[in-house]
C-alpha cells in the first residue's frame, strides 16, 4: 500500500478508545486520524477528517451507533459489545462491513483489519470487475484463513523472495525481524521494506510481533510464517 487507510475510533470510553487505538497502530498500513466519544462528535469528525474506516460502537451516551451509520459514507466496522441479533441485523443492513464483539483482542481487530485491506487493495486494481473479482473481493473482506485459501496463488516478485530469505535467517532458523533490519539486509530503503512487509503479511506469509522498547512504544517484528 503507497499510503495508510485511515481510521476514526467511536467509543464513549476514553480507555477503551485507546486500547483500540493502539490494537489500530498495531497493524501496519493503518493510522488512526482520530477519536469520538459521542454520536455528534462522531459526524463532526467524519466530515472534518474523512476517514477510510469508522469502528463505531453502538451506545454512545447522545444516541445509538447504528442512527450514525446510516449518516455515514464511508466503510464502516463495528465494535460493540451489543450481542442481540435486532443490533446485528440492522449495523449488516445499514452497511456494516464487519461486526466485532467486545471484549476482543488485538489480533482479533488485527484480523478484520488486515481483510479489509485486502478487499480494498483487491478493488483499487481493478479497473472493471467481473463476477469472480466480486466474490474475490467478498471473500476477502470476510477475512480469515479461508479467505487466503480461497484466493488465487500469485507469483512472488525477486524482492519479495529476498525478504522472504531474509526472513528465514541463518541455517533456516527463522528470525524476527524490524522493517530496518529487513530493509538494511536486503538493500532497499526502509519504505519500501514496510510495503513489502505489509503486502506480505496481508497473504499471511509473514507474521507479525510487537516489542516494547524502553521508551514503551511497540515495534513491529516481522517473522516468516511455517
Amino acid at each position: 500500500m503507497s499510503q495508510d487507510f485511515t481510521v476514526l475510533i467511536v467509543d464513549d470510553d476514553f480507555h477503551v478508545a485507546s486500547l483500540h487505538s493502539s490494537y489500530v497502530a498495531s497493524v501496519p498500513g493503518f493510522t488512526v486520524a482520530g477519536h469520538a466519544g459521542n454520536a455528534q462528535q462522531a459526524l463532526q469528525a467524519f466530515h472534518s477528517l474523512r476517514p477510510d474506516l469508522v469502528l463505531l460502537d453502538v451506545y454512545l451516551p447522545d444516541g445509538s451507533g447504528l442512527d450514525v451509520l446510516r449518516q455515514l459514507d464511508c466503510d464502516v466496522i463495528m465494535l460493540s459489545a451489543a450481542a442481540d441479533a435486532t443490533s446485528l441485523r440492522m449495523a449488516f443492513r445499514r452497511g456494516a462491513l464487519a461486526y466485532l464483539l467486545k471484549p476482543f483482542g488485538p489480533e482479533d481487530l488485527a484480523q478484520r483489519l488486515r481483510s479489509y485491506a485486502r478487499y480494498r487493495r483487491l478493488l483499487d486494481r481493478a479497473t472493471s470487475l467481473d463476477q469472480e473479482a466480486v466474490e474475490r473481493a467478498r471473500r476477502a473482506l470476510l477475512g480469515g484463513e479461508a479467505a487466503v485459501v480461497a484466493a488465487p496463488a500469485r507469483t512472488r516478485s525477486a524482492t519479495e523472495q529476498t525478504i522472504l530469505e531474509a526472513l528465514a535467517g541463518a541455517a533456516g532458523r527463522p528470525e524476527a525481524l524490524s522493517a530496518l533490519e529487513v530493509a538494511r539486509q536486503v538493500g532497499v530503503s526502509r519504505a519500501t521494506a514496510q510495503r513489502y512487509l505489509s503486502a506480505l503479511a496481508d497473504d499471511g506469509a509473514v507474521g507479525i510481533q510487537l516489542r516494547y522498547g524502553t521508551t514503551g512504544r511497540p515495534e513491529h517484528r516481522y517473522a516468516r510464517r511455517p
